[in-house]
Order: structure tokens, then C-alpha cells, then sequence
């Protein structure tokens, strides 16, 4: 064999093994699907309970990236994740609108509820009325924390206090810019008001000296949904991967399991796929 067609030859093979190893490291790069999603439903354990279930299914992994609403969508507009999963609809919408989703769909909801001492500094416990409760907080300077971190969480309070007219900024109001967990906390060291979505307060509780001031106003639900980041906007995204997560999690099965998952022997989330 001559030098020339020796040398063709391990070009050859070299690059079959270059072409093969490219093709097994792509086909692992696609069973990975990122996804950006709230604080809430990774701290309530949803996420725990409901993916591994998808992995077994599909053989694709879910990296989950917990960020609260607003820094989610970002990461959705910048092509750094491939789906997101957040409760804001206004938020949501621009984000469809600008082209940055596609296929929105409908998940699930819980609602919010607002937390305090059992002092009730500003005699809250047992209202309905979240609007009337968050003036008598302000008018009677009590401490609430806010998240302040552009989450889903914090966009709702920032909604509710547009309705009482009184801008938060009382000398108890306090922003700390942290996701819903460290927020509980805070509250509970300073024995403060707090709004928190029912499955983290589910998940605290047992270690917090607080208890539910308000529940039960229509103002407080909080409806979830899934969308897909555009692929013709980031065409390297995994598109297929998020777009078979996402159709698994309005089917039947996956709705029940979301369903069926419960802390402290209460159901967290109702499905609502359509």
C-alpha cells in the first residue's frame, strides 16, 4: 500500500470517527430540554414529582432553571431556554406578541394568599378582601415584605396595590428582591405580612410562626402556563424536546398527576389544559 492511499485511508477513518462522535454528541444535546420556570413550582416540589415521570416516558432530562417569572421570560427572549413555564398573563402575552413564544397553552392554577403574625398588627385575619386588607396594612404601617424580584408573585402584588390607590412605599413596606422562600422567612424573622403562593406556604409552614390573613378573593388566583421559546427566532434552541414536554403536560395522564399532587394532605395545583 502506498503512503498516499495509507494516509487517505486513516483521513478516512479519522473522519468517519469525527462524523459519529459529532452525531452521538448532538443526538445527546437534543434529549436535553431546558426549561425556565417560577420559584414556586420548583419550592412547592411539583417539578420533583411531575418530570422524573416525563423522563422515564420520553428519555429526554429536564434542566430546570427557577428564576420567578420575569427573569424566566428573559431568559426565554435571549434563546437561553427552550420553553418556559410562569404565572403572569399580561407578562406572557407581550412575550408571545414580540415573537419571542409560539404555542401557548394552559396548565394549571393555584391561587396566592397573603401570610402574617398572629399578633395581626393590622386586623386582617379572616378577610376576603385582599384590596381592603393591603389598605389596612398600609394605614396602619405594618411590615410586609415583597419579593421585588419582577417574579409572577411580585407582579400581582404590584397589580393589587395599584387597585388600593396607596403606593407601597410605607415605612414598613420592605423589598428584598428574593425568590418566594427566602421571602417567607423574612416575614416569619420579622413577623411580618406577606403574599406567597398556597403551594410554597404549604411547603414552609410547618417551619414558620405565621398564619393565612387572607384567602378566597378571586383577585388572588393564579393561573400557569407553558410556552415555547420561537425556533425561528433561536433556530439551536430544543425545539422538539420543550414542544414534546409541553404536549405531555396537557395530556390526561400528566393532568391527573398534577392533580393528584398534594402537601400536607392538600392538592397544590388544579389542572387546566384545554
Amino acid at each position: 500500500m502506498s503512503s498516499v492511499v495509507k494516509y487517505a485511508s486513516i483521513s478516512i477513518a479519522l473522519l468517519s470517527v469525527f462524523q459519529v462522535t459529532n452525531s452521538i454528541a448532538a443526538d445527546a444535546k437534543n434529549m436535553n430540554i431546558k426549561l425556565a420556570t417560577t420559584t414556586s413550582t420548583y419550592h412547592s416540589g411539583l417539578l420533583d414529582y411531575l418530570l422524573p415521570k416525563f423522563e422515564k416516558e420520553s428519555g429526554y432530562h429536564v434542566g430546570v432553571l427557577a428564576a420567578g417569572t420575569g427573569k424566566s421570560l428573559k431568559m426565554g427572549e435571549n434563546g437561553d431556554v427552550d420553553l418556559v413555564m410562569t404565572h403572569a398573563p399580561k407578562a406572557e402575552a407581550y412575550f408571545v406578541e414580540q415573537g419571542f413564544g409560539v404555542l401557548p397553552r394552559k396548565l394549571m392554577y393555584n391561587d396566592f394568599i397573603v401570610v402574617g403574625p398572629k399578633s395581626d398588627p393590622a386586623a386582617i385575619f379572616g378577610t376576603k378582601d385582599v384590596i381592603s386588607a393591603y389598605k389596612a396594612i398600609a394605614t396602619s404601617n405594618s411590615t410586609f415584605i415583597s419579593r421585588g424580584d419582577d417574579s409572577g408573585t411580585n407582579k400581582k402584588e404590584k397589580i393589587l396595590w395599584a387597585q388600593t390607590k396607596i403606593e407601597p412605599n410605607f415605612g414598613g413596606y420592605k423589598a428584598i428582591g428574593q425568590g418566594m422562600g427566602p421571602t417567607l422567612n423574612m416575614a416569619n424573622e420579622l413577623q411580618a405580612y406577606t403574599m406567597t403562593d398556597r403551594g410554597t406556604w404549604l411547603a414552609y409552614q410547618t417551619k414558620l410562626d405565621l398564619k393565612v390573613a387572607v384567602e378566597g378573593d378571586k383577585k388572588l388566583f393564579n393561573p400557569y402556563q407553558v410556552i415555547l421559546v420561537n425556533p425561528s427566532r433561536y433556530p439551536t434552541i430544543n425545539y422538539d424536546g420543550a414542544k414534546a414536554l409541553s404536549d405531555w403536560l396537557v395530556t390526561p395522564k400528566a393532568q391527573q398527576y398534577i392533580n393528584d399532587f398534594k402537601l400536607a394532605g392538600q392538592q397544590l395545583f388544579v389542572a387546566s389544559a384545554e
